[in-house]
């Protein structure tokens, strides 16, 4: 890009960006170099100034870089302003009217999912988590992200996950996950805190990849989690209403 109307270290900032986000998988200097041709000197600046402004976020760890949390500010003013969250609220609060419980959005940032919206019926209930929370395997939207996992940062997540449980059941796991699948939701008993359970759904789109979870979630004795439930049958209908909009569709028998 050369003009006289343009500022070139803007638009190189920008092309580093886009080879990050275009990238199924945590970039490494290396590979950003090759992407962009910007010389090493360069691309250190680079870097080191798009991660002090969260723009990129590095793990520590591998040396790899991915968007940063900034994005998630923009991604949902930008979601917003595409229609993305307005399409969707009218069906979380007839979500929240129906069930009388407490309706969350999730979706997938840096290393997992994290909770961007939420639709309140029972102001008095504490789900222990808020916007911003990133939520555990065991949770109801951690279930729905580990049972459509679509990429290899997913997948490192669910090991992480994994070894951080005590004595846990790899068969029974992935029994879970296939279940998940079939029914398209999921249920989790107290994750987060004490009689307080939750309902997970995914959100998918024209390639059934998972664009988000949303969790129906209230006290434990009033969630339902039978494959039978009234309540879960219409959610499910629900789910996949939403998922339609981006394309969904179910695979014919």
């Amino acid at each position: 890009m050369s003009s006289n109307s343009t500022i070139g270290s803007l638009a190189l900032g920008i092309q580093i960006i886009d080879a990050v986000a275009q990238s199924d998988l945590p970039l490494k200097f290396s590979d950003i170099q090759e992407v962009t041709g910007i010389s090493k000197s360069n691309l250190y600046k680079y870097l080191n100034t798009l991660t002090r402004l969260d723009l990129l976020y590095r793990d520590q760890r591998r040396g790899s870089y991915s968007l940063g949390y900034k994005f998630l500010q923009y991604g949902t003013a930008a979601l917003q302003n595409a229609d993305f969250i307005d399409r969707l609220t009218p069906y979380f609060k007839e979500i929240s009217k129906i069930t009388s419980m407490t309706t969350l959005f999730a979706t997938w940032v840096n290393e997992g999912p994290i909770i961007t919206n939420i639709w309140n019926t029972n102001y008095g209930l504490n789900i222990g988590a808020q916007v911003g929370t990133k939520l555990p395997l065991y949770s109801a939207s951690g279930k729905i992200f580990a049972a459509y996992a679509h990429s290899m940062e997913m997948t490192n997540w669910i090991e992480q996950e994994q070894q951080a449980i005590e004595n846990f059941d790899i068969s029974k796991f992935q029994n879970e996950m296939k279940q998940i699948r079939n029914s398209q939701y999921t249920y989790a008993y107290e994750p987060l805190i004490r009689h307080v359970s939750s309902l997970g759904f995914p959100i998918l789109n024209y390639k059934r990849e998972l664009i988000g979870s949303f969790s129906v979630v209230g006290f434990s004795e009033d969630i339902p989690h039978e494959s039978d439930s009234e309540i879960i049958q219409r959610i499910v209908s629900m789910s996949k209403e939403m998922s339609a909009i981006y394309g969904y569709k179910e695979k014919e028998e």
